[in-house]
């Protein structure tokens, strides 16, 4: 989300449109962000409405899919060019002396490019994190609901018993398995 912030922030410096590409990304990971915190810090909420939250991952998933499938084109560019060079190095270490090392090697790396090549990078791990959870919570809420219909039959067994023996107890018999 930073990186694609950055990209926002220069276009806009620019006074120019933000590309397509860049806000389908930048707009659906600040979404997803907050989505991810959200649930963070209702967890202990969340297990009663796990479908849901299963449902809503699974849309970032989609959306997520959407924004790097239109950031796809940047696979086809090399970012960095690398190079023999003829100049010498020379490099100190205090007292035991110094080294001189000649040629090597130049690097040079476009970083609009390898920014972007990295914003699609995240968000092909976005997409598959967004789906494991989300396949994750659906899942859980399936649980969720075997375990509340097992309790809610348990507690209805331990009534019937009490109202028909001769015995009634003053507490319940049933447990809680959520």
């Amino acid at each position: 989300m930073g990186m694609l912030s950055y990209f926002v922030h220069l276009h806009v410096q620019a006074s120019q449109l933000t590309p397509t590409y860049i806000l389908i990304l930048f707009i659906t990971s600040v979404l997803a962000l907050a989505w991810a915190i959200f649930t963070l810090f209702s967890y202990h909420r969340s297990s009663s409405n796990a479908r849901f939250v299963g449902f809503v991952d699974l849309l970032f998933f989609g959306a997520l899919i959407a924004g790097v499938y239109y950031l796809r084109f940047i696979t086809k560019y090399d970012c960095a060019n690398i190079s023999r060079s003829d100049s010498s190095y020379t490099v100190r270490f205090a007292d035991f002396g110094t080294l001189t090392a000649t040629g090597g090697w130049k690097v040079s790396v476009d970083k609009g490019c390898a920014m972007l090549k990295a914003c699609f990078a995240l968000g092909i791990m976005n997409v598959i994190f967004f789906f494991f959870s989300g396949v994750m919570a659906w899942v859980h809420g399936g649980h969720v609901e075997r375990e509340e219909v097992r309790y809610v039959t348990e507690r209805r067994r331990s009534h019937s018993r009490s109202r028909g023996g001769s015995r009634r107890s003053s507490h319940s018999h049933s447990r809680a398995y959520v």
